[in-house]
C-alpha cells in the first residue's frame, strides 16, 4: 500500500517517504490507506497496528523530528489495536486531541482530563476509537532529566510512569499543552534554526513537566487530604514559628524540622488554613507584633515600634510597616497611640 507522504507526484512518493521524514527540523505530512503502513511511518518504535472495525482506513501523521525529540500528531479513521514500544531511555507523551472520545492504555481509559505517559523499552498496548486523534512527544530521558534540573523540576517525573500509564491534567494547563503543540506542526515553512530548535525544546519540555508535576500534586494532595496529620503539622508549623520568633523562619527549614515535603507543606496549609505557608509565616509574626505592641501600650512599658520589630524578625523596618498596615488596616504606630489613648 502506497503511503502519501507531502508528495507532489504519487509516482515519487515512495522516495519521498524514506528522504522527506529524515529531512532535519521540517514538519512533514504523511497519509496512509493501511494500518500496517500507519505503524511503520513512526521511526523509531517497534510497533503493530492491528484494524478492530469495518471499512477503509486512512491515517494521518504529521510530525517534527528535532534533535532528541519527536513531536507529531497522529489521526486514525478505524479502531485499532495497537502495540507499542518506543526506544529505550526516552519517554513517550499521548495527549488526546480531542476529550470526547477515550482511549485506552493497557486497559486504563484516557479520559479528556488526562494524558498517556510510558517510559521506554516497554510494549504497552493502546486503543483507540474511530475517528481518534492524539498529539504524541517522543524525548530522550538524558535530555528531558537534564531540562528538569535546570528548569527546577526535578521531582516533577521522578524518572518513573505511573503503573496505570495514565496521568492527570488540569484542563488549563492540556489547553495550554495542545495549543502549543498544535502552533509547532502548523508551522510548515523553512528549516528551523539552532536558536528556535533551543526555544521548542525548552517550550515543550516546560509544558510536559508542569502537566506531571500537576498531576504528582493531586496525586499527593489527594493522599494528604486523609491522613489526620495535616492539623498537626500545622499546629507544629504554628509552634515552632512562635519558638524561633526573633528570625524569619523558611519554609526549607520548616519542612526539616517536620520532616515533610514542601509540597505536603504546602497542601496541609492549603487544607487547614486555606493559605500558603511563606504567607503563614509572615502573619503568625505580625500577629505576634501586634499584641506586643498592644500589650506594651497597656502595661506602660516603653517600647518603640523598631524594638519589636526587632523581636519578631523584622529588620526591615518600612517593609514591616507596609506588612503591618496591609493586614491590619494600620501603622504600627497607630496601634501603639490607639492602645494607649483606650488606656490612659
Amino acid at each position: 500500500m502506497m503511503t502519501d507522504c507531502d508528495s507532489p507526484d504519487a509516482a515519487d512518493s515512495t522516495v519521498l517517504t524514506r528522504s522527506q521524514l529524515h529531512e532535519p527540523y521540517r514538519v512533514q505530512t504523511c497519509i496512509a490507506h493501511d494500518a500496517d503502513e500507519q505503524a511503520r511511518n513512526l521511526h523509531g518504535w517497534r510497533q503493530t497496528y492491528d484494524q478492530l472495525t469495518s471499512g477503509c482506513f486512512i491515517g494521518e501523521l504529521t510530525g517534527l523530528h528535532v534533535d532528541d525529540m519527536h513531536v507529531f500528531r497522529e489521526s486514525t479513521s478505524q479502531t485499532l489495536r495497537q502495540t507499542c514500544e518506543v526506544q529505550s531511555d526516552a519517554y513517550w507523551f499521548g495527549i488526546p486531541v480531542r476529550g470526547g472520545v477515550a482511549g485506552h492504555i493497557d486497559g486504563n481509559m484516557i479520559h479528556a482530563d488526562a494524558f498517556a505517559l510510558k517510559p521506554g523499552g516497554v510494549e504497552f498496548e493502546l486503543i483507540t476509537p474511530a475517528a481518534y486523534e492524539i498529539f504524541g512527544v517522543v524525548v530522550s530521558g538524558d535530555v528531558l532529566r537534564q531540562h528538569a534540573a535546570l528548569a527546577g523540576h526535578g521531582g516533577a517525573l521522578n524518572d518513573h510512569a505511573p503503573p496505570t500509564g495514565v496521568m492527570p491534567i488540569d484542563p488549563a494547563s492540556r489547553a495550554q499543552l495542545c495549543s502549543r503543540l498544535m502552533q509547532i506542526l502548523g508551522e510548515r515553512g523553512a528549516a528551523l534554526d539552532r536558536r528556535a530548535r533551543r526555544q521548542l525544546h525548552a517550550s515543550v519540555l516546560d509544558l510536559l513537566l508542569d502537566a506531571c508535576g500537576d498531576s504528582c500534586a493531586r496525586s499527593e494532595r489527594t493522599a494528604i487530604l486523609k491522613r489526620p496529620r495535616r492539623r498537626w503539622i500545622v499546629s507544629e508549623a504554628h509552634d515552632y514559628v512562635l519558638a524561633n520568633r526573633d528570625r524569619p523562619v523558611s519554609v526549607p527549614e520548616l519542612c526539616e524540622h517536620l520532616h515533610v515535603s514542601r509540597r505536603t507543606l504546602q497542601y496541609c496549609f492549603e487544607d487547614v488554613l486555606g493559605m500558603a505557608p511563606t504567607r503563614y509565616l509572615r502573619v503568625i509574626r505580625l500577629n505576634g507584633a501586634r499584641r506586643e505592641l498592644c500589650d506594651a501600650s497597656r502595661s506602660g512599658v516603653a517600647r518603640s515600634v523598631q524594638e519589636v520589630a526587632a523581636a519578631w524578625g523584622f529588620w526591615h523596618l518600612s517593609q514591616f510597616a507596609t506588612d503591618y498596615r496591609k493586614l491590619f488596616g494600620m501603622r504600627p504606630s497607630d496601634t501603639l497611640r490607639a492602645v494607649r489613648s483606650r488606656f490612659s
